[in-house]
């Protein structure tokens, strides 16, 4: 068994899995609590539709970290980790690297879904105020950016340094 391989195998797939349900359950839930008000209303739906949209780009992130880790541990091309010490290491820092955008993506995406929430309130009463209600939910957006940065610069950092 080739525990490093293992090891990156696992982060990677935290990379996307923690991210696409972080994501899929704040699309959900901001699109159950849009419905009514489309129901009601439905030249809401272009100025909700971004609402439900925004705690989605987490599993996209998510998904480009882990398409970079298998390419860099030799799964989708590239140099295959050795089954060695070193590989096990090596194995253990694309664990640790996939880990900012495993955690602040799954963080981030129900967050916004709960900002975006709000935000469906105030366009059923006030549809003019949509931008506002866009803006506050972008602002968490900006962790995730940060979590994928994060993971990506590690990421890509691994196969440089020297064993």
């Amino acid at each position: 068994m080739n525990w490093g391989m293992l090891l990156a195998l696992f982060g990677a797939g935290l990379a996307v899995t923690t991210n696409c349900f972080g994501s899929s359950k704040g699309v959900g839930m901001v699109a159950e609590a849009a419905s009514p008000v489309i129901a009601e209303d439905s030249s809401k739906f272009g100025k909700l539709l971004v609402l439900m949209l925004l705690p989605g780009s987490q599993g996209l992130y998510g998904l480009v970290i882990t398409i970079l880790s298998l390419t860099q541990i030799g799964v989708l091309g590239g140099e295959v980790i050795p089954n060695t010490a070193a590989g096990v290491a090596r194995g253990g820092l694309f664990l640790v690297a996939c880990l900012p955008m495993a955690l602040g993506g799954l963080a981030s995406a129900l967050l916004q879904a709960r900002v975006a929430l709000t935000g469906v309130q105030l366009i059923s009463k006030r549809p003019q105020d949509s931008g506002k209600a866009v803006t506050s939910a972008s602002l968490v957006e900006l962790y995730a950016l940060l979590s994928f940065v994060s993971s990506l610069l590690m990421v890509m950092s691994i196969n440089g340094i020297k064993w």
